[in-house]
């Protein structure tokens, strides 16, 4: 059984209602010989006019007035289905599977979603924490922060911020120990290491007249989680290479200091990733544009981009 030509009876409704073959046409958006082609299949399938033709006149003929009710029902039905369906697709609602690391999911976007759930109670938020490397497709997931230098891949991606990078350490370490003048020097020093880095038994530096030097460092700890690490700094039991949005409050108010001026670990920035492929639903199209905001105004960011400034003034 073949379906009705669902289209067409909204065409011959749309030339009844307005009374032109070329008005119905503007109106639809298409062409006029469009128009005139929907119309002739129908009186085929059915093998009556529905209209009677003159160069001046257009008027139903008596199986066009019997057809005209359920063809406008079927324009009108349609009509109201998309927009529907066009209403929910825009209007943010449902879940959203957002994958981040650990210590910055915490620190930085867990203490955001009370505002935004508050600005679309439409949407749910399903936030997962951790320090290894997502899969978001194959994990289901719609969006990922990454604190990266990114890998060429299929995801889209969208970057948020620098992450300004330092070797840090608390004052009565380096004044127990002293103050290194290069990465070498850090051979005779106690480092706190962190797993997840893409190399983690070596840390590369790069100086601001772009010398660049490896070393491998050595220590009483190493973790797979930045935060774990915070303890033993502010206890002095050695130096670290940390990101500024773990401790910028620190190093703001004397706790720890920045070690080895005008060097600094290779650039990495903050990075919204998504799935590939168009069109995003609009609950993740919201969540996207307000961590963007959210984030890349927050203050280890902006501290960032000041350092990056300086940086690129002293090259």
């Amino acid at each position: 059984m073949k379906l009705p030509d669902f289209e067409a009876w909204a065409v011959f409704a749309k030339v009844a209602e307005t009374g032109s073959f070329g008005r119905a046409a503007l109106d639809l958006a298409v062409a006029k010989g469009t128009v005139s082609k929907a119309v002739g299949r129908l009186e085929a399938r059915i093998g009556a006019r529905l209209f009677n033709r003159t160069s001046r006149t257009l008027a139903l003929t008596e199986a066009g007035r019997a057809a005209l009710a359920g063809a406008a029902r079927i324009l009108a039905e349609g009509e109201a289905a998309e927009a529907s369906a066009t209403a929910s697709a825009s209007e943010p609602r449902g879940r959203v599977r957002l994958a981040a690391p650990m210590s910055f999911g915490v620190m930085h976007v867990a203490p955001l979603l009370p505002a935004f759930l508050l600005q679309y109670p439409g949407i749910s938020v399903d936030l997962h924490l951790g320090d290894d490397l997502i899969d978001l497709v194959g994990g289901g997931f719609d969006l990922g922060l990454r604190i990266a230098a990114l890998a060429d891949s299929s995801l889209r991606a969208r970057r948020l911020c620098t992450v300004h990078r330092s070797l840090v350490a608390a004052p009565a370490y380096l004044d127990r120990h002293g103050r290194p003048g290069h990465p070498h020097d850090l051979s005779g020093h106690a480092c706190l290491g962190y797993a997840y880095l893409p190399v983690p038994d070596r840390w590369r530096f790069i100086h601001a007249d772009g010398a660049e030097a490896v070393v491998a460092p050595e220590g009483p700890l190493r973790a797979n989680n930045a935060d774990a690490l915070g303890p033993a700094l502010r206890a002095g039991l050695g130096l670290a290479v940390q990101p500024d949005f773990m401790l910028w409050e620190d190093l703001r108010d004397g706790r720890l200091e920045r070690v080895l001026p005008g060097w600094s670990p290779p650039p990495i920035a903050l990075h919204l990733v998504s799935p590939p492929g168009d069109p995003r639903p609009a609950r993740v199209t919201a969540l996207v544009g307000f961590l963007a905001r959210s984030l890349s105004a927050a203050p280890w960011a902006r501290n960032a981009q000041i350092s990056n400034a300086a940086h690129t003034k002293s090259v």
